[in-house]
């Protein structure tokens, strides 16, 4: 499956970005990751096959949200409340939560610079 990742770019603190990634075929699950300078990939959001929910890391709950439009194969992540600690690299892949990285596949990333 091929990603398409984008939305991404610079914002004030407090501000607002919806990031797409839009799949070249039907992708029941997508993931996202960031990446910020010098710091490993962190999970930001994904889905929980447990429960079937959406996992978000603490430091976006309340803040980020998902959603799909599976006519599109696109699925977005809403990032509200923005903050200088949320600039990062921001990456969609395929699969739910529990499923290992070497498998994924794995959008090109997007820019994201939020700005005090």
């Amino acid at each position: 499956v091929q990603l398409q990742a984008s939305g991404g770019g610079l914002v004030l603190t407090g501000g607002s970005l919806r990031l797409s990634c839009s799949a070249s075929t039907f992708t029941p699950y997508i993931s996202w990751y960031r990446q910020a300078p010098g710091k490993e990939r962190e999970g930001v959001s994904c889905y929980n096959a447990a429960d079937g929910s959406t996992w978000y890391a603490d430091s976006v709950k309340g803040r980020f949200a998902e959603s799909r439009d599976n006519n599109k194969n696109t699925v977005y992540l809403q990032m509200n409340s923005l903050k200088p600690e949320d600039t990062a690299a921001y990456y969609c892949a395929t699969g739910p939560c529990a499923y290992s990285d070497s498998l994924r596949d794995w959008g090109q990333g997007t820019l994201v610079t939020v700005s005090s």
